[in-house]
């Protein structure tokens, strides 16, 4: 498949885990209000999971045959998923207690931010294409 055709993938499912995020994270720091980095946390850990379904079934499809999920699953958090834990955490701290921003805006920017280096590490790493047995 073409890479800018998977990079529209990519962004259509990002598009819809980007309204799980925030829906989750809005709710999750009404509940926990004050604690909005252990909301952003829960949100982004839902997200990953509906995500990697997604892109699983939809943005590296073609890719999908053979391999074991669990370890697509696993390669997926440790990557994508670290990095956008930590590239979020990291950037609302910053855009909420520096910057002044709104915890929901901060997301936005953070989740943007991270969004490259997650469809390189998907692209090239948790959904590469098969070099023979694994």
């Amino acid at each position: 498949m073409n890479t800018l055709i998977r990079w529209g993938k990519f962004n259509l499912v990002g598009a819809m885990g980007m309204a799980v995020q925030l829906s989750a994270l809005a709710l999750f720091n009404r509940v926990s209000a004050g604690h909005y980095l252990y909301a952003a946390a829960a949100a982004i850990e839902l997200t990953l999971v509906h995500n990697f379904i997604w892109h699983l079934h939809y943005t590296w499809r073609d890719r999908s045959v053979g391999g074991s999920r669990v370890r697509q699953f696993v390669r997926f958090h440790l990557s994508i998923g670290l990095a956008s834990l930590l590239g979020n955490l990291v950037l609302m701290r910053l855009l909420v207690q520096e910057a002044h921003l709104p915890v929901l805006a901060s997301n936005v920017v953070a989740i943007v931010c991270c969004s490259l280096a997650n469809f390189r590490m998907g692209n090239n790493w948790v959904f590469a294409r098969s070099t023979g047995p694994q």
